[in-house]
């Protein structure tokens, strides 16, 4: 029984929240996050979240579906707040019950935490700021992941390190708070729960896992990457507020300065409008991180990475990968 005990007690309130055997959330990666990986972490005792990003209701519908086919153990569904179907989509996720429903990309749209929480599910939100971690805790948030510009894909512009030193100290205490971004082993973990986390959340580390169904070609380029070959993208024109995206650096990366000029342009002539505009840039992103995962075009496709990119040096099964980092972070704790 005494195996991981320091690191499952400074866990407790997070493993209580997800009702999971370890307080470690997989961060959702569009095309990556899906049930294989998905149902293989929850089943190996941390958390999948299925990422939704660009999916219709209908695929979502047999997502979650598949996924609770493979496996009994909790997992949760991360949604982006930007999506047109946003509503539709937690009309599906109350149906399947599902326990826990991750809001990304933004300030969650009006009545959207409400029609969560009425089917009696735990709403996780993103917080870059202090300010508004407040405000979504007042406005319903039952935990918050707090995400520093380390992290793979959207990114804000301050380092976990320093996020965490301004909001666990204020919230940790009476709140569920997560920390990401950059982590890629236990001994980072262990800092975070010390500091008062709950819980931690990995994405890159997990992208490569066996039961991964991305490209052998892009958990090729995973492998040869070293941290600062993660880059955060450009942003092109003030007035087309980009959410940098953290991602390895190819051809592809060109190409998305490319695409923004192109809607820039089109801003200028106003025959776009700005809601309209992000919208393109979304859509670029699902388009050209498919072309990564699935075709294994690691030229021209999205290879979105944490700056933890470094650490991913082989293919593992999702359980050895949970069971290193919590060996490491118990280690760690026990040093001290």
């Amino acid at each position: 029984m005494s195996e991981h005990a320091k690191t499952k007690a400074l866990m407790a309130r997070g493993r209580a929240f997800l009702g999971s055997e370890t307080a470690i959330l997989c961060g959702a990666m569009s095309w990556v996050s899906e049930r294989n990986l998905v149902s293989a972490i929850s089943a190996a005792g941390a958390f999948g979240v299925i990422a939704c990003g660009a999916m219709t209701p209908e695929l979502l519908d047999a997502e979650i579906a598949a996924t609770r086919a493979l496996t009994d153990k909790p997992f949760g569904v991360n949604l982006i707040t930007m999506h047109p179907m946003l509503f539709d989509l937690i009309g599906v996720c109350a149906r399947h019950q599902v326990g826990h429903v991750v809001l990304a990309g933004g300030i969650p749209p009006k009545g959207s935490v409400e029609a969560i929480k009425a089917s009696g599910a735990r709403v996780v939100c993103f917080a870059p700021t202090l300010a508004l971690a407040k405000k979504l805790l007042r406005s319903g948030a039952d935990a918050l992941v707090i995400e520093g510009m380390e992290a793979g894909g959207h990114i804000g512009p301050v380092s976990t390190s320093v996020l965490a030193q301004e909001m666990l100290p204020e919230l940790a205490a009476e709140h569920f708070i997560f920390v990401a971004g950059g982590i890629g082993r236990g001994e980072a973990i262990a800092g975070y729960l010390e500091m008062g986390a709950c819980g931690v959340q990995l994405g890159t580390r997990f992208a490569c896992a066996t039961e991964s169904i991305a490209h052998p070609d892009f958990k090729r380029a995973f492998f040869r990457a070293s941290a600062r070959d993660a880059v955060a993208s450009v942003q092109v024109d003030p007035r087309l507020p980009v959410i940098p995206v953290r991602a390895l650096r190819n051809r592809g990366t060109e190409a998305f300065t490319a695409k923004q000029r192109e809607i820039a342009g089109q801003l200028d002539e106003s025959r776009l409008a700005m809601a309209e505009a992000q919208l393109q840039i979304e859509h670029y992103w699902a388009g050209a991180l498919r072309r990564a995962v699935i075709d294994g075009d690691v030229e021209h496709g999205s290879l979105m990475a944490g700056q933890s990119v470094g650490m991913v040096t082989r293919e593992e099964p999702a359980a050895e990968i949970i069971a290193a980092l919590m060996d490491e972070c118990e280690a760690a704790l026990a040093r001290r």
